[in-house]
């Protein structure tokens, strides 16, 4: 998780305000208790007086309280109240708690008084009844509305309850809202860095995660990781917080009651390590399972054309079955178990409650105890099994999203094998594309033999170099090394005699104009997948890109000609206008150095022969390098390359290698006729 405390320090303040807001509602939460105690104990059961030291007491009262105490204690009594004819008053500057009289005094004198006299002992809070009994009978003779008082405190008490609560719902709320807004920043910046790195990854970063994983972390995981911050935020500053004031209140209402929360958080912890260690192997493996769901469907929409055209949609429909049944299954197993821990966690809450309502009752019945002390301590207790609740639950949602987070980790600190830092020597302001390779050797990770071996040559400026070769020979690995999808494992590539490694790789890919084998098109329009690599290309210059890929006529004959929308993929459009516009895309970047990668396989002959031909006149200062499988298309190249296994088994025009390489000689009788073989000799 230090991977997510680092993404936290722009989020410092908001996360200052959470815990000052918690501890906010925390004070809310742990002072409703002590009010309802007080509506019981005090507004109830005594009638709204909170105090068995009267404010105000008859001249008959007074006397028999004097009559009941010695030469000292009436000389207190005689301080401390006023006589004004007919009662005798407490003055307001007299404070009941600092002053010498105590209720130590007096109020068992009025509790003997109100219970009469009996003389057996009883506890303080009986004696304490008895004396609120009796002065609520003497302020009634005095004409005081008791019932007015009563209902007054209960008045005041529950508008501060109310306020108390509000207090704690906006809290609540504002947590809420600032916990979401920086998890929500946390989501954000992880999809952005991840995004990022992916983008920077080269072919061999994007071998070792599958699309499909990269998907998953990118979504489902960094979604575990916002959601679990959410819980985290709250619960780490709140339960703690709650759980040790909550004890602290505890301790102070009744201590001798506090076993029976003792119980209820070891069975709370005992119902949640049975849970753990049944349900963290599942929450383990449940990222694996979705990425294997994932992985299936992605395949299947992929290759769909296959699929129908083998008829192995019920193949299919099985495999996505049997990866969408393991994952419903542990994702039930998991589901399950966390939702049985509502209803036992609810039958330890109530049956605490029974506990505590049972042992309370004695402690009533004993007068050792108060109504409204009990209903404060039953509160308490569920705030205290509650706070424990959310650290368990914690304790499980970390795991959690720790794997999460440890997944998204892989990719974020995966060592980029094309290491740009030291690629920053800028090409010169005109650039003149010439090409050489210098023994150059290529070993794929975890291969055990070089796909090409010891490749030398030069492509110079404004020459056609043809690639060709059994399929598997290595062609298309040595186009890729030039835009540096992957780096040479031995020797040396230069443009214009400075190795590729040591240039600036943007500028490098910005010199290289280059068409894969399959025409990959986006979402969007004709115009912007044309002008993908220069954004700001004028209309003209659009045009005349596609009109030398040969794609002008089929884009005219569309309604909205070059803002003709294009579907995810260029499904809605033939492969022979999604290469035409995959090569335009690439002419339209005006590249010193273009690449062909069998870019031609889905032209007929006239559109590749005009095509070759706009190449020639149109761009004659470009290096043209390209990969192809038919004769037909190289056999007027400057330079051809015949690989083999990996080696460069023949090098110079068609002619020259119909007399001296073998290899080419079988790829040309294999392809063309001996007339056209004798015409092209």
């Amino acid at each position: 998780m230090s991977m997510v405390l680092k993404y936290l320090k722009e989020s410092t303040l908001p996360i200052v305000l959470v815990f000052l807001l918690l501890m906010l509602k925390v004070f809310a939460d742990l002072t409703l208790p002590l009010y309802t105690s007080n509506i019981v104990n005090i507004g109830i059961q005594q009638g709204g007086l909170e105090t068995a030291v009267p404010a105000v007491i008859t001249a008959q009262t007074y006397a028999a309280v004097e009559a009941h105490m010695d030469s000292d204690n009436a000389a207190i009594l005689s301080e401390s109240y006023r006589y004004d004819g007919d009662t005798y008053l407490l003055p307001a500057y007299v404070l009941v708690d600092d002053a010498p009289l105590q209720e130590a005094t007096i109020l068992p004198i009025l509790a003997r008084l109100g219970m009469g006299e009996t003389g057996r002992p009883a506890p303080e809070s009986i004696l304490k009844q008895a004396a609120l009994a009796y002065i609520r009978t003497d302020l009634e003779v005095l004409g005081v509305d008791v019932p007015a008082i009563q209902n007054s405190y209960i008045v005041q008490v529950g508008l501060r309850m109310l306020a108390i609560s509000a207090l704690g719902v906006a809290a609540s709320i504002l947590v809420s809202y600032f916990a979401s807004r920086v998890a929500a920043r946390l989501g954000r910046r992880l999809r952005g860095d991840v995004f990022k790195k992916v983008v920077s990854f080269s072919q061999d970063e994007m071998d070792r995660f599958s699309t499909a994983s990269l998907v998953t972390r990118s979504t489902n995981d960094i979604q575990q990781i916002q959601q679990s911050f959410v819980m985290i935020l709250r619960v780490v500053i709140f339960a703690p917080m709650m759980a040790l004031g909550g004890l602290f209140r505890v301790l102070r209402t009744n201590s001798s009651m506090s076993w029976t929360i003792g119980v209820a958080i070891l069975a709370i912890f005992t119902i949640v390590i049975t849970m753990f260690a049944l349900a963290m192997p599942r929450f383990k493996r449940l990222q694996i399972l979705v990425d294997n769901v994932n992985q299936v469907v992605r395949e299947t929409l992929n290759g769909l054309q296959v699929i129908r055209a083998f008829n192995t949609q019920e193949h299919e429909r099985l495999r996505f079955e049997k990866a969408n049944t393991e994952l419903t299954a542990t994702s039930l197993f998991v589901n399950r178990a966390m939702s049985g821990m509502m209803p036992l966690m609810m039958l330890i809450m109530n049956l605490t409650a029974i506990l505590i309502i049972f042992n309370g009752g004695k402690h009533i019945q004993a007068g050792t105890m108060q109504v409204g002390d009990m209903m404060a301590f039953i509160q308490y207790a569920m705030l205290i099994i509650m706070s424990f609740l959310m650290i368990t639950m914690l304790t499980i949602m970390l795991p959690r999203a720790s794997i999460s987070a440890t997944r998204i980790k892989e990719v974020l600190q995966t060592p980029i094998t094309i290491d740009t830092a030291t690629s920053t020597l800028p090409f010169p302001p005109e650039p003149q594309g010439r090409v050489e390779f210098n023994h150059v050797g290529f070993t794929y990770p975890g291969a055990n033999t070089e796909a090409i071996s010891d490749i030398s040559f030069v492509a110079e400026r404004g020459t056609t170099t043809a690639i060709i070769g059994s399929t598997g020979s290595g062609k298309s690995t040595l186009l890729n090394l030039i835009p540096r999808f992957h780096d040479v494992t031995s020797g040396s590539i230069t443009i214009d005699g400075i190795d590729i490694r040591q240039r600036d790789l943007k500028a490098l890919r910005k010199l290289v104009g280059y068409v894969p084998q399959q025409g990959l098109l986006f979402s969007g329009t004709i115009a912007s997948n044309i002008a993908y690599g220069e954004p700001g290309l004028t209309s003209e210059a659009i045009e005349a890109a596609a009109e030398i890929a040969q794609a002008g006529t089929f884009i005219g004959e569309k309604p909205d000609t070059y803002q003709s929308p294009i579907a995810q993929g260029g499904v809605n459009v033939s492969g022979g206008q999604r290469q035409r516009l995959s090569i335009a895309r690439a002419i339209a970047a005006s590249p010193k150095i273009l690449l062909f990668d069998d870019s031609f396989s889905a032209l007929d002959y006239r559109t590749e022969n005009n095509l070759r031909k706009r190449l020639r006149t149109d761009l004659p200062a470009t290096t043209v390098l390209v990969v192809a499988q038919r004769i037909s298309s190289i056999i007027h190249a400057d330079t051809i390359l015949v690989i083999d296994e990996g080696r460069l088994v023949g090098k110079g025009t068609h002619a020259h290698l119909m007399q001296s390489c073998p290899v080419y000689q079988q790829i040309a009788h294999s392809q063309l006729s001996l007339q056209e073989i004798k015409n092209h000799g």
